[in-house]
């Protein structure tokens, strides 16, 4: 189960030592790159000590930074103690209770059986020999099942019920819910033989009310935390409860989702050799707020499985959640299951269904309904994204990566930017040519301007105040654009840009590049559901919600064939975080992840093919071509040709 709204009092909380972090994505992960270390100022002496400062106290000084290989926790031994204190009530200072309204999601029994089978959880190990993590454990999706399979090992083995005592521990931050989850697992152990006390005994004993990211650090090492952890935005949390986290947890910056916390906190949690298979979105996989979570990764673990599951039945209920399916083990890296869940996914009969998907990708299979699956030798290092692909489509990306140089080139001169952000777009946008001076407008390209795939310029200017050595232009030398800008000047100065420097109130966010207006250039608007690039000749200046490239060896039409074919689509749809509806998005850093031929390599007629469907806009006639400018024709099958 997943809450989907938390709330957090935190009145322990130093204000004065909370990191802000209210950047976008990128500007977050290009300051957490050059700040890898954060450190915790130690609890005031005059403060009462609480769990929570507990918690805090952990981590002071060099011991907490995403970057170091050992991930020690200063976890404590094994201890006869309560196993999660009641976060919502020691010494009436820390205070964790869940707000209403409050959601929930379900994990489909065969969902939770496939991730048990994955991490290694099976009834025919000696499970009472290992201690498992639930973080968020909800009504018992998890919970219960792994109750069923430690009794089942526990009698197997004739073990005694008491070996199982301190085999598992379950967190659950709303007090009722709890509840409910308690009778479920007296529920299953009294089915197992165990009276109502008994069952009663060993139930309360595994499950306790408490927050796990604030609760794990005093946990002993785990050799799994498996779950479905909670679908928290960043945004919906309590700024006190964001900062502590983030304090806490170095990989939950940018605009992300508290499941990052909870991946980095089951992850430090592991001891050599454990296990972590969680069921959650998968956008950290690809966006920028992930980055420091997947350099831990990479850093110290290894990923074992990944299966996509956006269009499988992995709960009961419809969710946009876009889920997947991660198992990664504290170990080193080592050859990669790769899977993908259809509508059609379900339970195997006669089997289990992880190791018909394992099969499936090893080819020991030849099909197993709802599912596709390869294995890669290698995974993906320090901050690069994970590919979103089939897993077929995998093998073809890996190889045009290993083969081929970035679009954005050096040696061909070719460049990718994104146009002019003016922070006052009623303002710095005009369709009237008489405005101000002839000279301060430049005819402007907008979105809506490339739809038809030919650049139709829609007459739109960009009110320009930069002169062409890079700064203002002198507003006494141009009175009718003073006069226009002046009759805006309090919403001009009002920017957060124009409060920053006063003297330049009336510049754009962006300054103005000149000589990009006259030369040819591909435009990609930002959001298209398949890959758009238009040819500007030299007549524009492109609008923020476009990027654009430039380059001084490519022919602009051969090379906008190839970015029309699903080759290079390919590489969009692997990277890029998909809006809902599937758009894809056509930034500059997605762009940048495309592969492309040494220009000077490509035969006459193949050049001649591209630039022939790049003006007819022929996708299919751009793929075909494609294919023989990367030598794939072996893997057209993957392209749908």
């Amino acid at each position: 189960m997943a809450l989907l709204y938390l709330r957090a009092v935190w009145p322990w909380l130093r204000k004065d030592t909370a990191v802000q972090h209210k950047e976008a994505d990128t500007l977050a992960f290009s300051r957490s790159v050059s700040h890898p270390a954060r450190t915790i100022e130690p609890v005031r002496k005059s403060a009462p000590v609480t769990s929570a400062d507990c918690v805090i106290t952990c981590y002071q000084g060099s011991c907490m930074t995403a970057f170091q290989a050992s991930l020690e926790l200063d976890l404590q031994e094994p201890s006869t103690a309560s196993p999660v204190a009641n976060a919502a009530a020691v010494d009436g200072h820390s205070q964790l209770v869940a707000a209403e309204p409050k959601g929930v999601v379900y994990t489909q029994p065969w969902v939770v059986d496939l991730i048990l089978d994955l991490s290694g959880y099976r009834a025919e190990d000696d499970l009472a020999a290992r201690y498992a993590v639930e973080p968020s454990a909800g009504a018992g999706a998890f919970l219960v099942p792994m109750v069923r399979r430690l009794m089942t090992s526990v009698a197997s083995r004739r073990r005694s019920v008491a070996d199982a005592r301190e085999s598992i521990r379950a967190y659950e931050l709303d007090a009722d819910v709890a509840v409910q989850a308690t009778r479920l697992v007296v529920q299953e152990l009294r089915e197992h033989g165990l009276s109502e006390t008994e069952a009663r005994d060993l139930a309360q004993t595994w499950i306790g009310v408490g927050n796990y990211l604030l609760t794990s650090p005093q946990d002993r090492r785990a050799d799994l935390v498996v779950g479905n952890p909670p679908y928290i935005r960043y945004d919906d949390l309590p700024l006190d409860a964001l900062e502590a986290y983030r304090r806490l947890y170095p990989t939950m910056v940018g605009r992300c989702d508290i499941y990052v916390a909870f991946i980095e906190a089951g992850l430090r949690q592991l001891s050599e050799g454990g296990t972590l298979a969680f069921i959650c979105a998968d956008r950290w996989m690809r966006s920028a707020y992930g980055a420091e979570l997947r350099r831990m990764i990479s850093a110290a673990f290894g990923v074992e499985t990944v299966i996509e599951m956006h269009d499988a039945p992995a709960f009961d209920d419809e969710v946009a959640a876009y889920p997947a399916v991660i198992v990664i083990r504290r170990a080193r890296q080592a050859q990669a299951v790769v899977a993908s869940a259809g509508p059609g996914a379900g339970p195997v009969a006669g089997t289990s269904l992880a190791d018909a998907v394992t099969g499936l990708a090893h080819g020991r299979l030849t099909e197993v309904p709802g599912f596709t699956a390869t294995t890669v030798d290698h995974w993906f290092h320090g901050t690069r994204p994970w590919p979103a692909l089939e897993p077929h489509q995998l093998h073809l990306l890996k190889l045009l990566e290993e083969r081929f140089a970035p679009l954005e080139d050096e040696n061909t001169g070719t460049k990718i930017g994104i146009g002019v952000a003016t922070g006052a777009d009623r303002v710095f946008i005009t369709t009237d040519p008489e405005l101000v001076e002839p000279d301060r407008l430049l005819p402007l390209a907008m979105t809506a301007d490339t739809r038809q795939g030919t650049l139709q310029w829609s007459g739109h200017y960009l009110v320009d105040p930069w002169a062409k050595r890079g700064s203002l232009v002198d507003l006494d030398e141009y009175p009718r654009l003073r006069t226009y800008l002046d009759t805006h000047g309090e919403k001009l100065q009002g920017r957060h840009i124009a409060r920053q420097r006063p003297r330049d109130w009336y510049r754009t966010i962006d300054p103005v590049h000149h000589q990009l207006t006259s030369e040819p250039k591909l435009y990609f608007p930002d959001m298209k559901l398949t890959s758009n690039p238009v040819l500007d000749r030299g007549e524009t200046y492109p609008h923020h919600n476009l990027y654009y490239l430039t380059s001084k060896a490519w022919d602009l039409e051969v090379l906008g064939g190839l970015l029309l074919s699903r080759v290079a689509q390919l590489f969009i749809e692997a990277y890029c975080v998909r809006m809902r509806g599937g758009t894809l998005r056509f930034q500059a850093q997605y762009l940048r992840r495309i592969r492309v031929p040494d220009p000077d390599s490509l035969p006459e007629p193949v050049c001649d093919q591209l630039r022939q469907a790049f003006r007819a806009r022929d996708r299919d006639a751009a793929t075909t071509a494609a294919i023989t400018a990367y030598g794939i024709a072996d893997h057209a099958n993957v392209l749908a040709c």
